[in-house]
């Protein structure tokens, strides 16, 4: 039986007149462990239900993020504010990102990267809650995104060294990317803190209109020895808790 717990990406799921009360009573009916990326005001009924804030994210703008020093001191405030949020909610992740290249080489874009996440990794580890820098897919969703391969993100963690500062692999973009998703992750596993799914080709649920495997890949990130979270991060077709329930069936493995 695997060790890691599912969680639901709350975007995905609190829309199409979702009640959200009743989102959070059916992800714990189901035997989801908790929710990323949650408006602040739903924090408290999220936790009084007895689940986690697994992640949120670590500062403002995707397209405009690590990979400029510009950008630095700017990034370095948001993350020492939202890491006391951490602490005080016992949120284990924040999620991070390069911004977008606008000309810039992977070279420069992946030194200013590890710069500015340095600045920040002494108080990620005092407070024990991870960065993990997310790689997307700059194909269809995210135009000229930098961290848009694994090694790309790799290696910003391995010029920080620090065990607070990992990659979240999510396997919809990197299938997108660079397929070869299993391989990928054993080969790079020590580096990743944190999984997202979706069905790939368009975000959707994990059932078979769609090309992954994701029972294969879960056995796979199991027989690993993982123990964090995979987010649930796909927009249903239809019911929105029929779609959750089956995600959950599918992974847990």
């Amino acid at each position: 039986m695997a060790q890691f717990k599912q969680d639901l990406c709350w975007w995905c799921f609190a829309r199409q007149g979702v009640d959200p009360k009743r989102l959070i009573q059916e992800a714990k009916a189901i035997g989801y462990a908790g929710f990323e990326l949650v408006p602040r005001e739903w924090w408290d009924a999220i936790k009084d239900a007895g689940l986690e804030i697994v992640t949120i994210g670590g500062h403002n703008s995707l397209t405009d993020g690590l990979n400029r020093k510009e950008n630095h001191t700017r990034i370095e405030d948001e993350i020492l504010r939202n890491l006391e949020l951490a602490k005080q909610y016992g949120i284990k992740t924040l999620i991070c990102f390069s911004g977008n290249r606008r000309g810039l080489s992977d070279a420069e874009g992946i030194e200013n990267t590890a710069e500015g996440l340095r600045r920040v990794a002494k108080a990620a580890e005092e407070a024990g809650v991870t960065l993990a820098l997310e790689v997307l897919n700059s194909k269809v969703d995210h135009k000229d995104y930098h961290a848009d391969r694994t090694w790309w993100a790799v290696e910003v963690c391995k010029r920080v060294n620090s065990p607070r500062v990992r990659v979240l692999y999510d396997i919809y973009h990197m299938q997108i990317m660079e397929g070869d998703v299993i391989r990928t992750i054993r080969d790079n596993f020590q580096w990743i803190a944190h999984f997202h799914t979706a069905g790939n080709p368009g975000r959707r649920d994990l059932d078979d209109e769609q090309e992954l495997n994701y029972r294969g890949i879960m056995k796979a990130i199991a027989s690993l020895g993982y123990t964090g979270y995979v987010g649930q991060e796909f927009i249903p077709k239809g019911d929105v808790f029929a779609a959750i329930r089956h995600a959950f069936e599918v992974c847990s493995v």
